[in-house]
């Protein structure tokens, strides 16, 4: 069942309470300030209790409506409808419709998507997003050296490259060129070329370990180490400034790589001025670019770029771009490594605002590594909630049995048979030897790491996150009243939706034998009202007009022959409409005498209307067909209404009369102050 349509029937349910008037504030007064117990039971269905807080939920939830206050007579009216949706639910339950997978898979499906929100650190969230928006107004000029070490590196190797980077940031602290030292000793290829230098970028540009220490660090300092999944960088900020936004360009080029000859570099620097030129006569920037332009792909588009923004292009062409003070603006010819551009300003954007951004930044982090932050720091708060024991002798003990066959996807699990010790407890559930070494015999994968302690470490990592994870969503329902109310109401919805299509709405459909013998007793209810039978005839002009109406005066032509006299051309000389009207169905039909005949010319929009009625009908009863939909919703209501009754016959139902009255007078006493 689709979840909106759930909601929307978990509201249909109670939606008759709207015509009993009742008033939000009154739901609101009973909820916050009643003086009944809400864990009071307020009726018992078998003996079963049905608590206060139920009903004040489901009163509460359903009285939001701008409607006037409850009075007596609403309550108890509200209570008999309370009192039907529980005896469904019970019923339900009481056939098993709670036990059937389909159920239960569906229901834990509604649950994974409603835990969501109740398992995440909002606050950790939202200091992510101010911190994005905040990078975002700033862009940052760095330089950095690497030093590879990938994530699945042995403890051995992943110290010696720390030492390594340790070694390196000590030269540059003793005042060592950064450049020098980068191209003497980063690894990462491109060092060799540009010294280290990356020119400026800003938020979500680089992973967020290292956008981090750029950001974090002064101009003209280096960072501490920064573990990234490529290595260790050291990172010397060399400029901040505020962020440009972005920027919408066309352009116009001429390649002029170093690969090519000094006669082709400097035929394409005489076409680029000759283009320039031409501009400057007034010449179309659109059609000069999908003429003459070497860009082809943005030729196609008279030189239209995608909108970027800093470090999206090479930065000769980037401070060209952002250089051009009004949409319009055109630049003289700029170098850059790919030849001559000639570039257009289309518009500019600047930062948004935080409320402007907020979702798209919150999207972005989800995506991004550093979401994984906040799920790390979520996880740290469940350990700490719940009093997170790690037993790390029982841990080493198993991963002594867990060889290098394990890199290959081929370790035994029966080398652990026995082996039932704890290693780690949360709250009131531990995980033992024997849960972790059948977690590592589903989840030993061919390079997944080079060492069989990494792989370890990286298993163990994830099922201790696993199963904090599980335990603080087992624990929704105890930590969050509302959770739990809302279960509960998935819970009967899911069950109460599945019985009442099973007694009453397929029920109405399938049973024709049941429809036709409701339809024979009730078909006095499925009347039509005064009717004709006419034709709306529409004339291309008056000519047109007067032959129509001496063949229509003849009720013996039928619309067929007169329209094959009419539209005999291929011009649409005539349109006829015919059909039987009640009032209301057609504008020309009411505005005409209901007699048997034709009606007066009437001019519309340039054409000719008249009516012909065929025959004035009396009021009679619709056949079946032609009532179907009216009638299966009547015998669906027969039907719930039957159920109902039966339900009530089949179940012992006690309200506590001695709590309502407590609801009820707080009503009235609200009711009172109203008036």
């Amino acid at each position: 069942m689709n979840k909106n349509l759930l909601l929307a029937y978990l509201s249909l349910t109670f939606i008759t309470v709207c015509s009993f008037n009742i008033k939000a504030q009154s739901a609101e007064k009973i909820a916050s300030e009643s003086n009944v117990d809400p864990k009071a039971t307020l009726l018992t269905i078998d003996k079963d209790p049905v608590t206060v807080a139920e009903f004040e939920n489901i009163y509460k939830k359903n009285s939001t409506v701008n409607v006037e206050g409850a009075e007596k007579k609403d309550i108890e009216e509200y209570l008999q409808l309370f009192i039907n949706y529980k005896l469904k639910v019970r019923e339900a339950e009481r056939l098993g419709l709670d036990t059937v997978k389909s159920f239960i898979k569906e229901f834990s499906n509604y649950r994974r998507q409603l835990a969501k929100p109740y398992l995440s650190d909002n606050d950790v969230t939202d200091g992510l997003i101010k911190e994005a928006y905040d990078r975002m107004n700033q862009e940052v000029r760095a330089s950095h050296i690497l030093i590879k070490v990938g994530m699945d590196a042995s403890p051995e190797d992943t110290l010696k490259a720390y030492r390594k980077v340790l070694s390196i940031r000590k030269r540059l602290l003793r005042g060592e060129k950064f450049e020098r030292v980068a191209v003497e000793t980063s690894e990462d290829p491109s060092a060799k070329s540009n010294k280290g230098d990356l020119g400026y970028f800003t938020v979500f540009r680089m992973v967020y370990a290292f956008e981090t220490a750029a950001y974090n660090t002064e101009v003209g300092k280096v960072s501490k180490p920064a573990r990234t999944r490529f290595g260790y960088h050291l990172v010397k900020v060399i400029d901040k400034r505020e962020a440009k936004g972005q920027i919408h360009v066309a352009h116009i080029m001429k390649k002029a790589s170093v690969k090519m000859s000094p006669e082709e570099r400097a035929l394409a620097h005489k076409q680029i001025e000759d283009i320039y030129a031409k501009l400057l006569e007034n010449g179309e920037f659109g059609k000069l670019a999908s003429e003459q332009s070497d860009d082809k792909t943005s030729a196609r588009k008279g030189g239209e770029l995608p909108k970027f923004g800093t470090g999206r292009m090479v930065q000769e062409f980037e401070d060209a771009a952002f250089a051009l003070k009004e949409d319009g603006d055109i630049s003289k010819p700029v170098k850059t490594e790919y030849g001559w551009h000639i570039i257009k300003r289309i518009s500019k954007k600047e930062i948004g605002t935080f409320d402007e951004l907020k979702d798209g930044i919150k999207k972005r982090i989800a995506k991004d590594t550093r979401a994984m932050r906040s799920k790390d720091l979520f996880i740290d708060k469940i350990k700490k909630e719940n009093n997170f024991k790690e037993h790390t002798s029982s841990k080493r003990e198993l991963y002594r049995k867990i060889d290098d066959s394990a890199l290959k996807g081929k370790w035994d699990v029966t080398v652990t048979d026995g082996m039932d010790k704890p290693i780690f407890e949360i709250g009131d559930v531990s995980y033992t030897q024997h849960d972790f070494a059948q977690y590592v015999n589903k989840n030993q994968v061919k390079r997944l790491a080079k060492s069989v302690d990494v792989l370890l470490k990286i298993l163990y990592k994830r099922y201790v996150d696993k199963k904090c994870m599980e335990y603080e969503e087992s624990q929704l329902e105890d930590k969050y009243p509302d959770f739990k109310t809302l279960m509960k109401e998935y819970w009967d919805g899911i069950l109460l939706f599945e019985l009442t299509d099973q007694k009453v709405w397929t029920m109405a459909v399938k049973d024709t034998t049941g429809l036709r013998s409701f339809y024979k007793e009730k078909k006095g209810n499925y009347m039509w009202p005064h009717r004709v039978d006419a034709m709306i005839i529409t004339c291309k002009n008056e000519e047109v007009a007067k032959k129509t109406r001496k063949l229509a005066k003849k009720s013996k032509n039928s619309r067929k022959i007169i329209l094959e006299k009419i539209n005999t051309d291929e011009d649409n000389n005539l349109n006829i409409q015919q059909g039987k009207f009640v009032k209301g169905d057609n504008a020309n039909v009411d505005a005409v005498a209901w007699e048997k005949g034709l009606s007066e010319n009437v001019e519309k929009n340039g054409k000719i209307v008249f009516v012909r009625i065929n025959a004035v009908l009396e009021p009679q009863v619709k056949s079946l067909n032609e009532s179907r939909g009216l009638v299966i919703a009547d015998y669906q209501n027969y039907l719930e209404e039957k159920w109902i009754k039966g339900l009530r016959e089949k179940y012992k139902v006690e309200v506590k009369k001695e709590v309502f009255s407590v609801l009820l007078k707080e009503s009235e006493s609200e009711q009172n102050e109203k008036n």
